[in-house]
């Protein structure tokens, strides 16, 4: 199947699949650089709508993925990190090869984009890896009612990922509920595939992933690590084995945090967008 493209989306045949990309509300042009967004965890391409779109409209061709098996993309669910960096991979793969590509995960979305830039050495221009951890263990807790009991997981997943249930007037406009946002998006990813259950399949993805400092010192791209300091999900201090990776194999990296939880991008969006804009510029 060949790629389709409309104003606001491209689909890319993954296989016998199809990979759905949110391109910021922009045409691709020729001459610009590639900036793909990988989510997180039972998440889909719009929790990165302002910085993807942002982005799109200052320079860059923008492609925020959902990943296989979630919400428009079809396929089943990576299993393992691996699995899914093979597929950006084989996306990557389809973009010109005279144009840089940048990646910016979040949470499972960073390990995956740590395996790719790792494998693509210098194909990579820049990574931001954002509420990131190595290794990103998963409490037998959540991986036992992420399978039994996905509603009870949900609601501890979207409380211990965000440090307000309700942000100040100036962050996403006065009456938003990130807490309510989250439980409606998680609910609806994991409705999107009726074979499987990706809500445990990606927990299991990311307590399984032990490549983490190794995959580090492969990297090539300049790299942002991004925590947030009220972050209970990934702590600044479980991403200090990557810095430390990164350190010793001389990888140029820049490590900063912000005043955010978990969901820094729709809970601190514009703290978020000011640090991706340091190392994207």
């Amino acid at each position: 199947m060949a790629k389709q493209t409309t104003q606001t989306s491209q689909r890319y045949a993954i296989g016998n699949n199809v990979l759905y990309a949110y391109t910021g509300g922009t045409p691709h042009r020729p001459e610009q650089p590639y900036l793909i967004f990988i989510h997180g965890v039972l998440n889909d391409h719009s929790v990165w709508a302002l910085q993807s779109r942002y982005f799109a409209h200052h320079g860059w061709n923008v492609l925020a993925i959902d990943l296989p098996g979630h919400s428009k993309s079809t396929g089943a669910a990576p299993a393992s990190v691996e699995d899914a960096a093979s597929t950006v991979e084989t996306l990557i793969a389809q973009l010109p090869a005279q144009n840089t590509v940048s990646l910016i995960g979040h949470s499972f979305g960073s390990l995956i984009a740590l395996e790719v830039a790792a494998r693509l050495g210098h194909r990579i221009g820049k990574l931001a890896l954002l509420g990131t951890a190595a290794p990103m263990a998963v409490s037998d807790v959540l991986l036992d009612w992420s399978l039994n009991a996905p509603e009870k997981a949900l609601h501890l997943v979207n409380v211990f990922s965000r440090h307000t249930l309700a942000p100040p007037p100036s962050a996403l406009g006065p009456g938003t509920w990130p807490y309510g946002m989250g439980m409606a998006l998680g609910r609806r990813v994991l409705r999107s595939n009726q074979q499987e259950n990706v809500f445990h399949k990606g927990f299991v993805a990311c307590n399984s992933y032990n490549n983490g400092p190794t995959s580090m010192a492969a990297v090539k791209a300049e790299t942002l690590i991004l925590s947030g300091t009220l972050d209970q999900m990934t702590p600044a201090r479980a991403a200090r084995p990557l810095v430390e990776a990164a350190q010793n194999a001389a990888v140029a990296l820049q490590s900063q945090s912000i005043h955010a939880g978990h969901n820094m991008m729709t809970e601190a969006p514009e703290a978020t967008l000011q640090v991706l804009q340091s190392i994207l510029r």
